[in-house]
């Protein structure tokens, strides 16, 4: 049975290619020429399973989108008690490259604007660090991350240093506040090198999904970042990950989230998974236009609000027993789109003896909708596999047995 979920993220696509406002950050020679038509999603899960649709395969370089990502570095080097007296916490309420730092202390308000990213930046490998040994610590960190090698688009470094002295403002300004010890060009070539480096969104839906699992890589099992690493990091994305954006975005998505200029736009939900689009054009605040509306479609369908009461289920298949042509699969706890992408796992790969297979819901406490739609979907795959099915369901917790094709399940009486 081949699982439906890459064909949700792809349906989601389509409904948001018709969405043409935005512009594409013309403020970087290299962005200007972005194809603005590219869209992509990707989502990983905890377990390491990787799903993507649209322009997966296309590189792009991370912008913004690494700043969460060097924070949770620089707290596994430093500490959290080095980091928190170079740069704040607090949302700023401003647009990501504001020249502002708090009163009293000098220190940027988080590490996700500008000024707060560049001093991170400086933290890692040491302020006596060369550019060229500190970019490689980070992109060697992100290559972990991403479970392969990535690189540094120096052509975009380029473009970007040509037009950057907004950023020389900045690191001029934290300089002279002693926030920073390195010389302003160096500071900024290095951080401009940082959001040079190129991913995919199924890289980024992997690196996100690490912070989702308290810091060990899904795919490779390897513990890279300390859980409370991973607790800060996705702490200070959920109120500022989204600059002066960021209220508004808990509040209607609620997902910890990153945006990038180029496009992308990652957020992560803990214990569950990863997730990575990319739509180059941008709204007034720097944030991808259909990135956005991939997003608010993904929290309400898929019930991925952090502040949602639902509970998630992790481990919803409670066992698969065969008994001559009969395999009865049974399910437990609530079915939400991440338990219902566990059992999709469970059962897509499997050979299964007999010729019926039958879902026994008797022990699920409720379906979310879209748990509901991919569970009956991968009823309805496996029996266009060649097998019988059928549903034992003595609550009534499924409700509506009629698969996308107007077909219906058929429901038995016992097992």
């Amino acid at each position: 049975m081949k699982t439906p979920i890459p064909d949700y993220l792809g349906q989601i696509l389509d409904s948001v290619r018709d969405r043409d406002g935005g512009e594409v950050a013309d403020y970087i020679p290299d962005l200007a020429t972005a194809e603005p038509e590219r869209l992509a999603a990707a989502v990983c899960t905890v377990s390491g399973n990787v799903y993507s649709a649209g322009d997966d395969g296309d590189e792009f370089t991370m912008q913004s989108v690494s700043k969460p990502f060097v924070y949770a570095l620089a707290l596994q080097e430093l500490g959290r008690d080095a980091v928190f007296d170079a740069v704040g916490m607090e949302p700023s309420g401003e647009a990501f490259h504001e020249l502002s730092l708090e009163e009293g202390t000098h220190r940027p308000m988080n590490p996700m604007i500008n000024a707060g990213a560049i001093t991170v930046n400086q933290l890692i490998n040491g302020e006596d660090s060369s550019v060229e040994d500190r970019v490689e610590v980070i992109r060697g960190f992100f290559s972990e991350l991403a479970a392969r090698e990535l690189k540094v688009n120096e052509w975009v470094t380029d473009s970007e240093l040509e037009h950057a002295d907004r950023n020389l403002s900045i690191a001029h300004m934290l300089r002279s506040h002693g926030i920073i010890r390195d010389n302003a060009h160096e500071a900024v070539l290095s951080y401009t090198r940082q959001c040079a480096i190129e991913v995919t969104v199924r890289d980024l839906a992997v690196m996100t999904a690490t912070l989702a699992n308290g810091g060990v890589q899904p795919v490779t099992g390897r513990r890279i970042l300390n859980q409370d690493v991973c607790r800060l990091t996705l702490s200070v994305m959920s109120s500022a990950g989204m600059y002066d954006a960021a209220g508004r975005w808990m509040a209607t998505v609620g997902i910890p989230a990153k945006s990038g200029v180029s496009g992308g736009l990652i957020g992560t939900l803990p214990g569950q998974l990863g997730i990575a689009t990319f739509s180059p054009r941008l709204n007034p605040q720097g944030n991808s236009v259909r990135g956005v509306h991939i997003f608010e479609r993904l929290s309400e369908e898929m019930g991925l609000h952090l502040m949602a009461a639902d509970p998630s289920g992790t481990h919803a298949v409670r066992s698969i027993q065969s008994d001559g042509e009969d395999t009865v699969i049974n399910l437990q706890g609530p079915v939400n789109f991440t338990a219902a992408e566990n059992i999709l796992d469970e059962i897509s790969g499997r050979e299964f003896p007999g010729e019926r297979l039958i879902l026994d819901v008797s022990r699920v406490s409720g379906f979310h909708r879209m748990g509901r739609k991919m569970v009956k979907e991968g009823l309805r795959r496996l029996r266009e596999d060649g097998f019988e099915v059928a549903i034992y369901d003595p609550e009534g917790v499924v409700a509506d047995l009629e698969f996308s094709d107007g077909t219906h399940a058929e429901s038995v009486e016992e097992r």
